[in-house]
């Protein structure tokens, strides 16, 4: 009775705001399944290419060499001039990669430094959903309150200047932008972005920009918020990384550009929560921003499996906004009268497919599931037999 009591108590010192959040969705369904045999995923965003060779040599190179100390808290300078350089010729805008610049553990960590670098205890931070799980609890954990705004399949998912300027309050902060966007894969056009960058001066907002899917983008060329004009680059806290384009998701290397002084704030919780992103890791990023042709080979072949992915599911019954960047398909499953958590758990148990639930992205992702098609266009053929064949099992034919 006593220990009972003693656990029960310990439970009540956890952090209320830790307590009020739920863990991840992705990582629930990613769990149950890897306790289960012959299961094909369509869960977990990483791609299933293995890190191009240039980089992993140079990782390896690192360790035999003995490159095993902290670096600089701001990263490598090195690596902090290649992403200077890279920066500007993606998105023509330029960053001192002495005091604009900041290398941190995965994109993850930068998201969270941002938000923890500008927000206070009672500002509002507005965020598009359907969107990727981190960007609200993260703003939780920094005393904010996150405000959600609901993006559409009608209007291609797109956040628009008019729901952008009804959700703001006098206690907005940030917005957090992610286009392409994950889970939906849309994407944001100049004409948008120019729309929603006029509210956002307006209303003295600074926009954190996660763009760590810019490289995919399948239909023209990706545009950063940051790119419009000075003003808003210096009201951008721009996020990006090597996880998703350069397949290199265990490396844990992402990087923020921004205004020196918002970047120096970063740069103080880093210093005391992380110090530095490991070494050989960003001596693998630095060759790997020198290995564009590995890189475009794999957008090649991710828009390959965009279209078989798309086309698939639209075929065995189910309608499917058409992606314009990321790898993730977003189909409506609405036509089963599953609720997407139902659908999830279904498929998974009865025909061994993980998809992740809209549901985990906002409540404006019910009746929507998420599909990776991060792999082979084999297994992307037979993710969709199985979702066949459970569509048929309960009664949802083909168009």
């Amino acid at each position: 009775m006593k220990e009972k009591e003693s656990v029960k108590g310990l439970k009540r010192k956890i952090s209320e705001r830790v307590r009020r959040i739920r863990g991840s969705g992705i990582r629930e369904f990613f769990d149950i399944a890897q306790r289960m045999e012959d299961v094909i995923s369509l869960g977990v965003g990483e791609p299933d290419f293995t890190t191009p060779w240039s980089a992993r040599e140079a990782c390896i190179y690192a360790l035999e060499k003995g490159y095993t100390s902290y670096t600089s808290n701001w990263g490598l300078l090195e690596l902090r001039k290649a992403i200077s350089d890279m920066l500007y010729k993606e998105i023509g805008v330029f960053y001192d990669p002495e005091s604009e610049i900041i290398v941190t553990t995965g994109v993850s960590e930068a998201a969270d430094i941002a938000i923890r670098a500008i927000v206070d205890p009672g500002d509002e931070v507005i965020v598009h959903e359907p969107s990727y799980v981190s960007y609200k609890p993260c703003t939780i954990f920094a005393g904010g309150s996150p405000v959600s705004v609901r993006t559409s399949v009608e209007e291609d998912f797109r956040l628009t200047a008019d729901a952008l300027e009804e959700s703001i309050s006098e206690k907005t902060k940030a917005l957090v932008l992610n286009y392409p966007n994950n889970p939906t894969g849309a994407i944001l056009r100049r004409k948008d972005l120019e729309e929603i960058a006029d509210v956002v001066v307006e209303h003295d907002l600074i926009v954190i920009s996660d763009e760590i899917y810019g490289k995919l983008t399948y239909e023209g060329k990706h545009v950063s918020i940051a790119s419009l004009d000075d003003d808003l680059k210096e009201r951008t806290i721009l996020l990006n990384g090597f996880s998703k384009a350069h397949a290199m998701t265990g490396f844990r290397i992402g990087f923020a550009a921004a205004n020196a002084e918002i970047i120096e704030a970063m740069m103080k919780i880093h210093q005391y929560v992380m110090l530095c992103a490991p070494t050989p890791a960003q001596i693998a990023a630095l060759e790997a921003i020198k290995d564009e042709n590995s890189v475009e080979r794999m957008i090649s072949e991710y828009n390959r499996r965009r279209k078989l992915m798309v086309a698939g599911l639209r075929e065995i019954g189910l309608e499917c906004f058409e992606p314009k960047g990321a790898f993730y398909a977003f189909p409506s499953i609405a036509s089963t009268g599953m609720s997407s958590e139902e659908f999830a758990r279904r498929l998974l148990f009865e025909e061994r497919v993980v998809v992740v639930p809209g549901s985990v992205f906002g409540e404006a992702g019910e009746g929507f599931v998420r599909c990776a098609y991060a792999l082979s266009q084999q297994k992307i053929r037979e993710a969709l037999a199985r979702i066949e064949n459970f569509l048929q099992r309960h009664g949802v034919a083909r168009n």
